[in-house]
């Protein structure tokens, strides 16, 4: 297996999240930061801004929760759109 390629999609355009998704649109996956000013000092994603990009992304979305208590919030982020969550302990 090779490198996997996983763009951070909090250096996208926000503004233009469906011509960030499409302009990588050969990444293998794309990487959703989600913090809460718990483990770092801002809140970046929410549940809204991955729902609308799995409307316009194809790749698998990965939702890296770094949140207190993700265990609250993994089942929302699924029913979102993210193929997978991924989180602190």
């Amino acid at each position: 297996m090779g490198i996997q390629i996983s763009p951070s999609m909090l250096s996208a355009d926000f503004a233009n999240l469906e011509a960030e998704a499409l302009r990588i649109a050969s990444a293998d996956w794309l990487h959703v930061d989600v913090m809460d000013n718990h483990f770092v000092p801002n809140l970046t994603v929410g549940i809204g801004v991955l729902e609308a990009l799995r409307k316009v992304a194809a790749q698998p979305i990965d939702a890296h929760l770094m949140i207190e208590d993700p265990d609250r919030w993994a089942p929302a982020y699924v029913e979102a759109g993210a193929t997978s969550v991924t989180f602190h302990v």
